[in-house]
């Protein structure tokens, strides 16, 4: 691996593949309201599609918005087709590129459940999210997409939404006494998975 002096990404063995960094809690360029995608079908975007990807790929992620690497659009990624090792337990999400979301709750039941994020590395927190949810918005080819979800399906999709309005998931904390280390809190995982 190899990047240059104040790089934010790096270009791996395999030339198509880039691995970007990923912005960490504190960094204020998270705190930032994302711009709507004006420009679908594009090389340039599908290259940032591609290398996000291999971004979420490289650290087992289940998702990854734009603003987490540092590109202020409307762009969220989420869903491996496989199960996801850092989340073990959880059904596996279908790979969705996602654009200018909308999400609506289908009702005011909220679910808690557990999160992390690559943005907040080794700690995890009981997060309430919408139970059921339809979330629309454009594929990478300007296509409209129109989805109603429950589950974890629903808090990937609201949590990597969150990115998009500056907001990460321990600002959701209602109960800190439920929020802490990975390692701590889950044993049985692999901390080296967390981050």
């Amino acid at each position: 691996m190899a990047a240059s002096a104040g790089s934010t990404s790096l270009r791996l063995d395999n030339p198509g593949m880039t691995i970007h960094t990923i912005l960490k809690m504190g960094d204020p360029r998270l705190l930032r309201i994302a711009l709507p995608v004006t420009a679908f079908d594009t090389d340039k975007l599908h290259l940032l599609i591609s290398d996000m990807f291999d971004t979420m790929r490289s650290v087992n992620g289940a998702g990854l918005a734009a603003p987490q690497i540092g590109v202020d659009l409307q762009l969220v990624i989420f869903g491996t087709d496989a199960v996801n090792p850092r989340y073990p337990d959880a059904p596996v999400v279908p790979r969705t590129v996602l654009l200018n979301p909308v999400i609506t709750p289908l009702s005011s039941v909220e679910d808690d459940g557990w999160e992390g994020c690559l943005s907040v590395p080794g700690l995890r927190g009981v997060v309430p999210r919408w139970s059921n949810i339809r979330y629309t918005g454009f594929d990478q080819y300007g296509d409209a997409i129109d989805r109603t979800v429950d589950g974890f399906h629903a808090r990937v999709v609201q949590h990597e939404c969150d990115h998009l309005i500056g907001k990460l998931y321990p600002m959701r904390v209602r109960d800190f006494t439920q929020f802490g280390f990975t390692e701590v809190l889950f044993p049985g995982l692999d901390a080296s998975q967390d981050d």
